[in-house]
């Protein structure tokens, strides 16, 4: 089944209407598609016996829907409740000349909607490798598959994309014109970028077995290779 793009414009609702520091809100599609590419864990937040329950997990998508993975055993992934997703990154602190202008400099995304549990099987498998994908490229083709008992007992959720909120802060601190500018005091951004290290072999391969290029190339690489903002 073909599906018409989604808009290029996140929809304004009740739920993802920004009411504080709307200047870094955006409603630009192409804003959260970037923000869900550069990482590939989230925080899941259901209702679970009238308590919240707010569950890390990792998570992928396509063009309309977001993926998140879990155990069947898992209370909080029921298909069919009301959920919210978060996705944060952190680019940078900003240390102002007041402790009540400190900030962080950050990307983030909260998607609304209800949790649907995929039961077709090959939209699972789909599904699943988009998981896979998201955080290890090239890991879906070189690893074996998942079997059908493996398949039972995972469960995989799919929300849409269309009820989104955006928010992204960049820049220096807010006091570079006010009265505190005087004070003498160092004020800027202390970037953070987080980097792959050298892949650490299991104990149990034997000597000659190295890493496939796909996992030996991110050596050295940022953890969020599209980021540039916040970031020299």
């Amino acid at each position: 089944m073909t599906h018409s793009p989604l808009p290029a414009d996140l929809p304004q609702t009740e739920l993802t209407r920004h009411r504080r520091l709307r200047e870094q809100g955006s409603l630009a599609r192409a804003d959260l598609d970037a923000i869900l590419d550069a990482g590939f864990v989230c925080h899941l937040g259901v209702v679970v016996e009238g308590r919240p329950l707010v569950v890390p997990t990792v998570y992928g998508r396509d063009d309309r829907r977001l993926y998140v993975h879990g155990s069947v055993a898992s209370r909080s992934l029921a298909g069919g409740a009301p959920a919210c997703v978060t996705v944060t990154h952190v680019d940078g602190l900003v240390l102002a000349r007041s402790a009540f202008e400190h900030g962080v400099n950050y990307r983030s995304a909260m998607i609304h909607g209800e949790a649907r549990e995929v039961t077709d099987p090959e939209e699972k498998l789909e599904g699943l490798r988009r998981l896979t994908e998201q955080s290890a490229p090239g890991q879906w083709e070189y690893a074996r598959r998942p079997n059908r008992k493996e398949l039972a007992a995972t469960t995989l959720l799919a929300l849409s994309l269309e009820e989104a909120s955006v928010k992204i802060r960049t820049g220096a601190p807010d006091d570079g014109d006010g009265p505190d500018a005087e004070s003498g005091l160092w004020a800027g951004v202390l970037p953070l970028a987080a980097f792959w290290g050298a892949p650490v072999p299991d104990p149990a391969l034997a000597p000659d077995i190295t890493p496939p290029a796909h996992i030996a190339r991110r050596e050295g690489t940022r953890h969020h290779p599209h980021v540039s903002v916040g970031i020299p």
